[in-house]
């Protein structure tokens, strides 16, 4: 297995001359067909597209725990075994003399911005709200829900989807697509990944085949995380006074909320994204890790401290003792409905599934970012900076902005003002009930603006990454006409989806079709295990052998102008 040298040429067929010079015609113009069809049929056939795409969402969700719950285990393990053994920690996601190309707080940044923000402000307060009033401690009775023995429950439950989990699935592909696009000079693609599988082959249609559904996979996962956003982002301008973006009815966005912030957030996503990593991206990445720092210090001052940091040292206590079963544990339903058993697995499809799915979408594109990013740096040091560190920073986030929300209803006399409002708005009503009209209104400004900047972040890194893949691995001036096209098209996603499933109904229009698309992906993702595990083993094998492992060319990395 490692007695030569491993395979460090893989060509792809581009075009050489027209509108799609430098790109594989194969994968850019397949992707575009199938994501224009899904929003021609979203709008031109509402109630039909509804009505398949939830079939199929239902079907998944309730077939597909084992899957989701073992293949999630299989990421977790694979990096973090990689990065414990010695041999293996150390190698290199990159030549021997490469050195990382940004200073490790403007890594962090951009990998926290691209991959999780726009999630955090939402469900940093939704998510510990909903779980202590009800979880599968709730549902067994073994607790009892909206009491205070039930809040480390709810943040053992919250951790489980925002922990090492969900990392786990960003830092397995970035990991993947680094090693062997710059220890071995490979194409930055997903399907360069996987050549200790399948080799030469990958060149043609099985390749190709791998980057359309990583593709496919990153528009949707990402429309998700901004279908999220533009309802939040409606919430927060209504809350600073600008009317007439929600529905009178359900106080979700209407069309012309969607449309304005859809507008607003590819526009500027779309200039940032021309601007390329070195500049536009990291700004913005750095901005709005600054202002998350910020609105953390307020609720760390001025919120419920305390309680945060008891919620935040026994919440991550109980996740970590019951990690093991909780990695492993699939909840199965008894038939009978409405029993503990059917309860607990409903629970499980509608949360744990849905999340595992909605990483494994938002995998080809984080990873791909987290690979763009990381050259230099070793297997060990990118687990902890991919995997661990943002973890851990989930957990403070939801301690203390959660935490201030469940105690200001618990302890405090805040009522029904912010548990009863919709989960975007959840953070607004908090601020503005700690702060009064005046200065919540100030707070609320704040919360926007890094909102939008979360909100630019992940769709301009998006737009990158997508065109990353379509020009089989190269990204670069050939590209901007597509950073236009994709810079509407995930706009168009968001939007048809929304509105066609209608105020209130919108969001889960979204998440039935990213379930569908991560799907596919989430084999890929199996087979990158395999792959990573192979070439890590081999490599150590090659290197006290004394054979070649890595590519004698310097492989170009982002480019600052």
């Amino acid at each position: 297995m490692s007695s030569k040298p491993p395979l460090m040429e893989l060509p792809i067929a581009t075009a050489d001359h027209g509108f799609y010079s430098g790109f594989s015609i194969s994968v850019a113009v397949v992707s575009k067909i199938i994501i224009a069809a899904l929003v021609i049929w979203a709008i031109v056939f509402p109630e039909q597209a509804g009505r398949i795409l939830n079939a199929i969402n239902s079907f998944i969700l309730s077939h597909t725990a084992y899957w989701y719950i073992g293949i999630v285990a299989l990421f977790v393990l694979t990096c973090s075994i990689l990065a414990v053994i010695p041999a293996t920690g150390k190698l290199k996601l990159g030549l021997e003399g490469d050195e990382p190309e940004f200073a490790r707080f403007s890594w962090f940044a951009m990998m926290f911005g691209a991959a999780i923000g726009v999630g955090m402000l939402t469900w940093a307060v939704a998510e510990p709200v909903y779980h202590f009033q009800n979880n599968p401690d709730v549902i067994a009775g073994t607790a009892t829900g909206s009491t205070q023995d039930n809040v480390i429950n709810a943040y053992k439950w919250s951790y489980l989807h925002w922990g090492v989990q969900a990392w786990g699935c960003y830092c397995l592909t970035g990991m993947a697509m680094a090693f062997f696009s710059y220890r071995r000079g490979l194409p930055l693609t997903v399907r360069s990944s996987l050549t200790p599988i399948f080799g030469k082959a990958l060149s043609g249609t099985l390749g190709n085949l791998i980057d359309i559904v990583a593709v496919v996979a990153t528009i949707l996962g990402v429309a998700q995380a901004l279908g999220f956003g533009v309802e939040q982002f409606v919430a927060g301008m209504t809350r600073i006074g600008i009317g007439g973006l929600t529905d009178a009815d359900t106080g979700a966005a209407n069309t012309l909320g969607v449309l304005v912030s859809i507008f607003i957030i590819m526009a500027a996503s779309t200039a940032s994204a021309l601007s390329g990593v070195g500049k536009g991206i990291k700004l913005l990445s750095n901005l709005n890790l600054i202002l998350s720092f910020f609105l953390l210090g307020f609720f760390l001052l001025f919120g419920s401290t305390f309680f945060g940091l008891e919620a935040l040292f026994m919440g991550t206590f109980e996740y970590l003792i019951n990690l093991p079963t909780m990695l492993f544990q699939v909840f199965r339903s008894n038939g009978v409905e409405g029993s503990v058993a059917s309860e607990l697995a409903n629970w499980q499809s509608a949360w744990s599934v849905f999340y595992w799915a909605w990483w494994v979408a938002f995998a080809p594109f984080v990873g791909l970012f987290l690979a763009r990013i990381s050259k230099g740096r070793s297997i060990r040091e990118f687990v902890i900076g991919a995997m661990i560190m943002p973890s851990i920073m989930c957990f403070i986030w939801f301690s203390f902005a959660g935490g201030t929300a469940i105690d200001l209803t618990l302890n405090g006399d805040a009522g029904d003002a912010i548990f009863s409002v919709p989960d975007g708005d959840k953070i607004f009503a908090m601020v503005i009930y700690m702060l009064g009209d005046h200065w919540g209104w100030f707070m609320s400004v704040l919360v926007v603006v890094l909102l939008l900047t979360y909100l630019v972040t992940t769709a301009d890194s998006a737009v990158l990454i997508v065109n990353t893949i379509n020009a089989a691995g190269d990204e670069g001036p050939k590209a901007r006409p597509h950073i236009y096209f994709w810079g509407i098209a995930l706009g168009a996603v968001v939007a048809a989806l929304l509105i066609a499933g209608g105020p209130g109904g919108g969001l889960k229009a979204i998440q039935t079709a990213m379930v569908i698309g991560a799907f596919p992906f989430s084999i890929v993702m199996v087979l990158q295990c395999v792959s990573l595990v192979k070439a890590a083993w081999s490599d150590t094998k090659r290197s006290k052998a004394g054979i070649q492992s890595t590519t004698d060319v310097a492989v170009d990395v982002i480019s600052a102008e």
